[in-house]
């Protein structure tokens, strides 16, 4: 455990301890380190509110700067119960610990179950480098059977500079949160009547999904894909035969027929493609077999972990299958790595790392298929990204459960890692769906199947994107491109007529025709994100010419018509 880690620890249990002080009744969980900071479980009385986290705040910075020494001790479970005799959630916990003894620590006067990893002294923690940030709802164990607990989030550095870089890159992420932009720009909305994680996009949300996805068609169809279409139901036997039914069971939308048939509202798409694939024989002189189908997907989220566009229980994947054999691998992958993932996510300024997602070795049980086609899978893996030069890490345990995978993570304008893209080689289903191909020799070959998802899920990318853009989309994906302003109603004529103009150029323009101050209609343009905002008097309509505003650029000055639909056609078509 890092240094960082063992103060965001240790600040879990001196958060415990502040509260216990306010609270004596409060019952105690659990309160691990996470990324940026900690957190800690507590059953806390219901007038509890979040304008009491300062108190508890100040009281950490008081018992940091007692000079706190954190002791650990084992002790047996009989002695551990009798420690911790009001606390329920720790009995529990002690209940299902292997062995005769636990780990406690101590710091001060307070106490606390845990196996370790601590600070020796407070004096180790700058008390001007951690802040208590939130509150929460959690149920005990994640599970909505269980009593809802409150969550006190903190976040934690080694430095007060880092905390403020953290708490300045927060703030600018809250202006960002596409939950808030993606409904003050009009792209989508949730009803409560619909249900939660059902997200309903609007006509220009719509527009710009299926700009995203028409691009990715775009370029998946120069390197010979073909495009499918399946139902979003099946019967459980289908994935059964995957391996899906054992592992996805639970988290499945199941439908009984009246005639008192199984069926499943389908969570992912390759089962029924390998049903495509398996309609006729094929030649080795066929393949590869590509089929891409962008299509709605559906799983039983709990409503906890409902998340905006970033989680949701319907979800489009832009899915694409490749039906190969095992000589044609590297040539596949590295289409879709060289054509379409990388011109993708150039053209929205997107970093992209590398990660090789593999098996846990410790837990192959959970993996479908043989040791040695998994390994001979990731060895191909392997030599592509070595073969290619390209700066990647191993992840063990990342690989998805039918095969080990290339996932690409995209660094944000905010520096925030997001996996994106993924290619995942699988050896497994074919196996499993008895799919081949006839050989030179007239003989059964077995094939190996490439899952290809360049966004992944269109609504988490959206959710992405919008954070990443703040909303201000690139020129070819804006819903409304340009924005024509007349100044007074006497202009009007002249701002339709350049609206119709650029209208037959294909391009997406709206007219601000409404009687409103000029200040007033340029401003609610720029809050829409528009990327041009055409001017127009009596000086623009002698020169016959428009006034151009660029989002971020300012005034850009007098434009012939002419010249400025050229020069927003270029910048289109070069996806800048």
């Amino acid at each position: 455990m890092s240094q960082l880690e063992k103060i965001r620890h240790s600040l879990a249990h001196l958060l415990a301890s502040s509260v216990m002080e306010f609270y004596p009744k409060a019952k105690l969980a659990i309160g691990p380190s996470i990324e940026n900071g900690f957190y800690y479980d507590i059953e806390l009385p219901k007038y509890f509110k979040a304008e009491d986290l300062q108190k508890i705040e100040t009281r950490m910075k008081e018992l940091i700067k007692e000079n706190q020494n954190f002791v650990g001790k084992k002790v047996s479970k009989i002695v551990a119960k009798k420690l911790f005799k009001d606390s329920p959630y720790k009995l529990e916990i002690i209940k299902e610990l292997e062995g005769k003894t636990v780990g406690t620590y101590q710091n001060g006067n307070f106490l606390d179950l845990c196996k370790g990893g601590h600070v020796e002294n407070t004096k180790e923690i700058n008390p001007n480098a951690f802040k208590l940030t939130k509150i929460a709802g959690a149920y005990w164990r994640g599970d909505e059977k269980n009593k809802m607990l409150t969550r006190i989030y903190g976040v934690a550095f080694e430095t007060e500079k880092e905390l403020n870089d953290y708490l300045k890159m927060q703030e600018e992420a809250e202006k960002r949160d596409h939950k808030k932009l993606g409904v003050s720009l009009d792209l989508f909305v949730f009803s409560e009547l619909v249900g939660a994680g059902l997200p309903l996009w609007t006509p220009r949300g719509a527009l710009v999904r299926n700009l995203l996805d028409e691009y990715v068609w775009s370029l998946r169809n120069k390197i010979g894909y073909e495009k499918v279409e399946i139902p979003h139901i099946t019967k459980k036997e289908l994935y059964e035969t995957s391996g899906h039914w054992d592992k996805f069971k639970d988290e499945l939308f199941r439908v009984k027929t009246r005639e008192g048939h199984e069926f499943a509202m389908k969570p992912m798409n390759c089962p029924h493609h390998t049903q495509i694939y398996s309609r006729k024989q094929f030649s080795y002189r066929e393949l590869p077999q590509r089929y891409a189908n962008s299509t709605m997907c559906y799983r039983d989220e709990q409503t906890g972990e409902l998340s905006g566009l970033s989680r949701v229980r319907a979800f489009t994947q832009d899915d694409a299958h490749v039906f190969c054999r095992f000589i044609q691998i590297k040539e596949e992958l590295g289409n879709i790595w060289d054509k379409v993932v990388e011109p993708f996510y150039k053209s929205f300024g997107f970093k992209l790392q590398l990660r090789l997602s593999l098996h846990d070795p410790k837990n192959f049980k959970k993996y479908l298929g043989k040791k040695e086609q998994w390994l001979d899978a990731e060895q191909v893996l392997r030599e592509l990204a070595k073969d290619r030069k390209t700066d990647f890490y191993e992840a063990i345990g990342e690989a998805a459960f039918y095969g080990p995978k290339l996932d690409f993570l995209a660094t944000d304008s905010l520096g925030r890692e997001w996996q994106v893209a993924t290619i995942q080689l699988d050896m497994n289903q074919p196996e499993r769906f008895d799919l081949y191909c006839i050989d030179e020799k007239g003989q059964k070959e077995r094939i190996v199947m490439i899952h290809a998802a360049i966004m992944g899920s269109i609504e988490r990318f959206m959710s992405i994107l919008i954070e990443h853009t703040a909303g201000a989309f690139p020129l070819w994906l804006s819903p409304v491109q340009v924005s024509v302003i007349p100044i007074s109603e006497k202009h009007l004529d002249y701002a339709n007529k350049v609206k119709t103009t650029l209208e037959k150029e294909n391009m997406r323009v709206e007219l601000r025709s409404e009687n409103e101050t000029l200040g007033k209609k340029i401003r609610e343009a720029e809050m829409q994100k528009i990327p041009y905002i055409l001017i127009m008097g009596e000086k623009e309509i002698q020169a016959n010419s428009v006034g151009v505003r660029q989002r971020s650029k300012g005034d850009l000055g007098q434009m012939s018509l002419e010249s400025f639909s050229a020069k927003i056609k270029e910048e289109m078509e070069n996806k800048k």
